[in-house]
């Protein structure tokens, strides 16, 4: 598929053009949303309000990972400076990432996705799997193991900082960071709030938020009709999210995968409505497009 198929070079500029106002809208829609779930727990705490914030506080962690992802490919803010400063510090530092390093291995899949070497391609290969061997993966997500691998990774990495070793200590500063600006974070929240809902914060990153990462994955490359074609209409997935789901797994529009795929320099506050003009246009006319995530689930995970 050739977008210029679809779309003029006006058209073009239009969805590929940057604003300031709408990223940081965007950024700040996801921060105060972060705030508001801490603030209902701190005002009403009770068992009901700390599992809700547990679930929601993956959306918002999401939300924050589409941020870096969005500042990586340099398309969220118009101003670079903006980009690189809240890519890194407001939105990928607080998920224990690094915006650089990421952006480097990201762009291996742009280039290489629909092919055998897409570096992504562990994480959907092979799908569709079992009900039982989903759950299986569910149960590893929910109970903190697959939070628990990434951490002993993070705080492994960071112990290099004191090491007698040039090299090591290098790869270790950006997991050094991560900590402190969690550090911060947990200062933050203990000031404004409780000083034990840092744990919240925590507690849901290691295991409702790696559930979410998974169901994202799945939802975007698991199962298409062709995983090594090189068309984003057949290597790459969109799903059309209810209202709620929007909170949780589609947080920044970040569904509209096949979008970003056919042009990544379109910002996603801009994706839905370049959907709808390539439906309009026809761009979707063989295109499976998923309504729910209870349908991708439904398609990628089969009984035995």
């Amino acid at each position: 598929m050739k977008i210029t198929d679809y779309l003029n070079k006006e058209e073009t500029r239009g969805f590929t053009e940057r604003s300031d106002y709408l990223a940081a809208h965007t950024l700040l829609v996801t921060w105060l949303g972060i705030v508001l779930i801490f603030a209902v727990v701190d005002i009403w705490t009770n068992p009901f309000t700390i599992v809700m914030a547990l679930i929601l506080l993956a959306g918002r962690q999401l939300g924050l990972a589409v941020i870096e992802h969005e500042c990586g490919h340099h398309t969220l803010f118009k101003t670079e400076a903006l980009n690189r400063f809240c890519g890194q510090w407001l939105a990928a530092r607080p998920v224990f990432g690094d915006m650089h390093s990421y952006s480097r291995d990201h762009s291996g899949h742009h280039q290489l996705a629909g092919t055998q070497e897409d570096p992504d391609l562990n994480n959907y290969r092979n799908y569709p799997v079992t009900t039982a061997s989903f759950k299986r993966k569910v149960i590893r997500d929910l109970t903190g193991q697959t939070g628990y691998k990434l951490m002993h990774y993070v705080l492994t990495m960071a112990a290099g900082i004191f090491s007698t070793d040039a090299e090591s200590r290098s790869r270790a500063r950006p997991f050094v960071a991560e900590i402190a600006v969690n550090i911060l974070l947990a200062i933050a929240i203990g000031i404004a709030f409780q000083p034990w809902m840092y744990l919240l914060w925590i507690g849901s990153f290691m295991t409702t938020y790696m559930l979410i990462v998974r169901i994202r994955q799945v939802a975007e490359h698991a199962a298409v009709p062709d995983l090594y074609d090189s068309d984003p209409r057949n290597n790459t997935r969109t799903t059309i999210p209810r209202w709620w789901e929007k909170l949780l797994v589609a947080p920044n529009q970040v569904n509209y995968h096949m979008e970003h795929h056919l042009m990544a320099s379109v910002p996603c506050y801009r994706l839905k409505n370049l959907h709808q003009l390539l439906a309009i246009r026809g761009a979707y006319d063989e295109t499976p497009v998923f309504r729910g995530y209870g349908e991708v689930l439904r398609h990628t995970v089969v009984t035995a």
